[in-house]
């Protein structure tokens, strides 16, 4: 008779298999960038994933030869069971070190330029006082890789303006309001409107060549839906990921630039911005996403109450729930 291996052995394994399986789905099922991502071989991974099938009996990967071509139907619910038992494992580990009064360790933020270069700066100084222990790691990306990042686990606190609310799998809580603005460079016809901003329309700032945002970022799709409902196709020249090019090219002479409020705040830079007050495109809501289930450790909390006054740790669980 085969002697069996102890418990602790199988448990072992199968949570390597699960990490494995994960990974290999992160990395869209390139198994070669799995193990590199994971500091291991390539025949490992494919090895504790076939291992995983045969104790399974069925089929996570549709294969063609020994290429993989995608997940099965019930490959897809291992993949879900194998996210649901990581991310409890890794809520353990926050558990115990919270638990054994352990200030050290990483925040993980994931935010677009925007946040990270005009609103989370006093926020980020703020919390280093506080928590000198506590690393500080910010990842800059557009809204839905924010979100991607939050649902893989690969941050703990997400900051944007669009997707957090509506992706599955994320809890989200607003955090300010904001609005857009033009800024031109002087002398320009749009700057008698500075003083009498609400004389400004649609019609008299597509007269001229728009600077703005990528379709992802800062409320552009706002922008969009605007002259859309108004009938009107704007000349949008340049698009950027953050308002610091914009403001460069605006400052060229290519174009007038639409930006966020947040980015002309104390950065005028030479430029004269022209308030839009929410009446050509509206307000925007920035919002604080976390993966629904996750463990936030004690230094977590802090954070989002620094970052969204009048958030405190009760309003923030029972939101997160």
């Amino acid at each position: 008779m085969a002697r069996e291996r102890p418990l602790y052995i199988l448990a072992a394994v199968n949570l390597q298999q699960f990490r494995y399986l994960r990974e290999a789905a992160r990395q869209k099922l390139n198994l070669t960038a799995a193990a590199k991502a994971l500091h291991t071989s390539q025949p490992g991974v494919s090895k504790a994933i076939i291992e995983l099938e045969e104790e399974l009996g069925l089929s996570i990967f549709a294969r063609h030869g020994k290429r993989i071509l995608g997940l099965t139907p019930p490959g897809q619910q291992v993949l879900d069971a194998a996210e649901r038992i990581m991310t409890e494992i890794d809520n353990l580990k926050k558990l115990a070190r919270d638990y054994a009064g352990s200030p050290e360790g990483t925040l993980r933020l994931a935010t677009t330029h925007t946040q990270a270069r005009y609103v989370l700066p006093p926020v980020v100084q703020s919390f280093a006082e506080k928590f000198p222990q506590v690393r500080v790691k910010l990842l800059q990306g557009n809204p839905p890789q924010i979100a991607a990042m939050l649902a893989a686990g690969q941050a703990d606190i997400g900051m944007a303006t669009e997707t957090l609310a509506e992706t599955p799998g994320l809890k989200s809580i607003p955090v300010f309001e904001w609005e857009h603005v033009v800024v031109v460079k002087p002398p320009h016809p749009l700057e008698r409107f500075a003083r009498h901003p609400d004389r400004l329309t649609l019609r008299e700032l597509a007269k001229y060549p728009i600077i703005t945002y990528e379709s992802h970022f800062s409320g552009r799709s706002r922008i969009d839906a605007a002259f859309g409902a108004a009938g009107i196709e704007p000349s949008i020249v340049l698009e950027a990921i953050d308002a610091d090019v914009i403001k460069t090219y605006v400052l060229a002479g290519m174009g007038v630039g639409i930006v966020a409020d947040l980015a002309t705040q104390n950065h005028s830079e030479g430029l004269v911005a022209v308030k839009c007050g929410g009446h050509l495109f509206g307000r925007n809501t920035t919002r604080l996403a976390v993966k629904q289930g996750a463990y936030l450790r004690g230094f977590v909390y802090a954070f989002i109450e620094m970052a969204a006054p009048g958030w405190d740790r009760r309003r923030v669980e029972q939101a997160f729930r």
